[in-house]
């Protein structure tokens, strides 16, 4: 591997709107949707007929038929053909962790530039069957004569064509889901309802503010009729989402709504990353710097949060890079849910929390709020799983271009007891 640290440039990304799942885009495929996104980062960069070093593309529910997926979105698209393709998956922090291979592949100087992307819907998911069944209808396709087929078919029993799988969010070790792990971890923190409600409307009133100021007018783009996402609610209030039921936990406890959280959410975002060279051959203005990154996981069956492991990535990031938890402009927390981004917030202050899990003689320390999802979170803006790392990278690496400079960390947490944080800077 050649011993090369060059800068990696973030040249911008683009997305088409996030919708509530099941609704507007549950005609359309998943492949649809992240082809759609790759278009739009191709149309504003001029990328057409334009050989990209690599593609890295990630979404957690595919077709077993679609095994060469990411490759297969390329072909979709105006790019050259011979763009090479690279299919990965990290739960919510996929395509923040598909930025991250293409950075340090431009970093290295193995490619001068690359996209990176993600998609997902609740839309369009693979059914499967039972695995017993599954297994006489390899036998049935085995079948030498057609005797041999019909007796297989009379050995299946109709009912078990009705007993089909959907892909399930629960955790497979603890069969519990993302919303029962954090409201474990909101009563163990001591996070109110009331002030997960709070953090939910600051999301909203951000999120729609910086559709009013056109912040999102060259980073979403219209597709099957939509044209900004439909999940932001300017009107909400506090009233209306201290209304609300829990969502998880049904007995008193329970503090999570459908409010608070965020939704089930179709969509798709890429983003485009180069060298300093590049860009500059190429005419692109370069937006921001990725400047690190960092994955963690936690281990959740044990008792430990599970959405919580970005804590111990962003301290390792900090030491590394030798800097303090309030040396940056800008906050990107992904809003999974409300009660999660407060519980983070309350660890990095934690000195017990610190010390015992992060290993430090001093807690991180609190943060200025106001710096924190200036532009709305996930709970506003929504959340399709293999989406949002690339949602928020790119958001945040045009805040810092609007902000005239700065630094930026970036923290989403995911399935699996895993996190991934990154550093940008401009």
């Amino acid at each position: 591997m050649r011993n090369q640290t060059n800068r990696v440039a973030i040249i911008g990304g683009a997305r088409i709107p996030f919708t509530k799942s099941f609704g507007h885009y549950s005609k359309v495929t998943n492949s649809d949707l992240l082809t759609a996104s790759l278009d739009a980062l191709i149309s504003k960069y001029n990328l057409e007929g334009k050989k990209i070093d690599e593609v890295v593309l990630g979404t957690l529910f595919h077709y077993p038929n679609n095994w060469n997926w990411a490759r297969e979105i390329v072909q979709n698209t105006s790019l050259d053909p011979h763009s090479p393709a690279l299919f990965h998956a990290r739960a919510c922090g996929t395509s923040l962790d598909c930025s991250n291979t293409v950075a340090m592949k431009i970093a290295t100087g193995q490619i001068e530039c690359g996209i990176a992307g993600g998609s997902d819907t609740n839309s369009d998911v693979p059914l499967t069957i039972k695995r017993p069944l599954a297994s006489k209808f390899i036998q049935l396709q085995r079948a030498k004569s057609f005797m041999g087929r019909l007796g297989m078919l009379f050995n299946i029993n109709p009912l078990q064509l009705t007993q089909l799988l959907a892909p399930d969010v629960r955790e497979p070790r603890t069969k519990k889901n993302m919303g029962d792990h954090t409201e474990l971890t909101v009563q163990k923190w001591g996070i109110t309802r009331e002030a997960q409600d709070e953090l939910a409307l600051k999301s909203h009133q951000l999120a729609a503010k910086a559709y009013e100021e056109g912040f999102f007018d060259d980073l979403v783009f219209p597709f099957e009729d939509l044209s900004k996402d439909s999940i932001v609610r300017p009107s909400t209030n506090i009233e209306k989402l201290a209304k609300l039921g829990p969502a998880f936990e049904k007995s008193d406890k329970g503090t999570l709504t459908a409010g608070n959280s965020s939704a089930f959410t179709d969509g798709a975002a890429s983003i485009f990353l180069s060298s300093e060279a590049y860009a500059k051959e190429n005419d692109l203005a370069i937006e921001s710097y990725f400047v690190d990154c960092q994955n963690a996981a936690f281990d959740y069956v044990q008792g430990e949060d599970l959405l919580l492991a970005p804590t111990v990535a962003v301290a390792k990031l900090l030491k590394r890079n030798n800097l303090t938890l309030q040396d940056f402009d800008f906050y990107e927390i992904h809003e999974a849910f409300a009660g999660q981004v407060l519980a983070t917030l309350a660890a990095w202050e934690s000195p017990e929390f610190c010390k015992d899990i992060l290993e430090l003689d001093r807690p991180l320390g609190s943060i200025d709020r106001n710096k924190l999802n200036t532009r709305g979170g996930s709970v506003a803006i929504g959340h399709p799983f293999a989406a949002t790392g690339a949602r928020v990278l790119a958001g945040a690496s045009k805040i810092l271009k609007e902000n005239g400079g700065g630094r930026c960390l970036v923290s989403v947490c995911t399935a699996g007891g895993m996190g991934t944080a990154a550093i940008i800077e401009a």
